[in-house]
């Protein structure tokens, strides 16, 4: 219970600076709506982790739900991670061709 209330603590303190950063325009409105949905599906999570053990316990793994939801966290970063290599690499390759067009032209 006390790991749940500093947990729940934390994602406070994410909630209010996302806020902040919202009032001083730092981030936009999809990203906003996108971390604020986020980080209250992380509470409910945390806050419903036995329910959680025990769905994962019924879908037939050995692991507690905490681990099942952290294996998949892992994975979905990792998936994250590729996509946002695809984005850099296409985003270098338009800037190659951007320049080369510059330089064809000077």
């Amino acid at each position: 219970m006390f790991q749940q209330i500093i947990a729940l603590l934390i994602i406070l303190f994410f909630l209010v600076r996302l806020f902040w950063q919202r009032k001083n325009k730092q981030v936009s409105r999809t990203e906003f709506f996108f971390w604020l949905i986020f980080w209250f599906l992380v509470a409910l999570v945390i806050i419903f982790i036995k329910k959680i053990d025990i769905l994962v316990a019924g879908l037939g793994f050995s692991a507690t739900g905490i681990d099942v939801l952290l294996y998949l966290s892992v994975a979905a970063l990792f998936y994250l991670i590729f996509r946002l290599r695809l984005k850099l690499e296409k985003i270098d390759r338009e800037i190659t061709k951007i320049v080369r067009e510059i330089a064809v032209k000077k």
